[in-house]
């Protein structure tokens, strides 16, 4: 019998055998990572890991970059550091490579972490809680650029002529 969805009232879709949810599959891929909190995936970096920012140009502006990340979009994450891959990044050098991935909350980054481990990069973790654990912890971070005022100063004087 399956099972009510409480959001609509029907009955839930029953998944196929040997299907897992995401719930499943992240805490699995957590379960995998050395994960880092914020202070830590600093240290990291400073000691030379390579901080790979892997949220959309809409929310990097939106709410910052870390300065140093390597912005990477996810849907080419792993042909850009797979050192095997000829659309590899100058900096994917090798499998000992130590990457933090970092999402805006610390979800997707675990997934693609595990992802990276998938393809040898067997020091790959992720930062917990992302960008936003980051900048609560009070780490360098740059932007978003605060919205301006418009400006209540006339605009000037076309060439020639005088302000009145």
């Amino acid at each position: 019998m399956s099972e009510i969805d409480p959001a609509t009232g029907c009955p839930a879709p029953e998944p196929p055998a040997g299907s897992r949810g995401i719930a499943e599959i992240l805490a699995a891929a957590r379960a995998r990572l050395n994960r880092l909190d914020p202070e830590q995936a600093h240290l990291a970096c400073r000691a030379g890991a390579l901080l790979v920012d892997i949220r959309p140009a809409a929310q990097r502006a939106t709410f910052g970059t870390v300065p140093g990340a390597l912005a990477i979009e996810r849907n080419v994450l792993e042909w850009r550091l797979d050192p095997r891959c000829p659309a590899r990044l100058p900096q994917a050098t090798g499998y000992d490579l130590p990457v933090v991935v970092l999402c805006q909350e610390g979800y997707t980054s675990s997934l693609a972490a595990a992802s990276l481990q998938d393809l040898g990069l067997h020091r790959a973790t992720d930062l917990v809680g992302g960008f936003a654990a980051w900048r609560l912890a009070g780490l360098p971070v740059l932007g978003p650029a605060a919205p301006t005022a418009p400006s209540v100063l006339p605009p000037p004087a076309p060439a020639g002529r005088a302000a009145r």
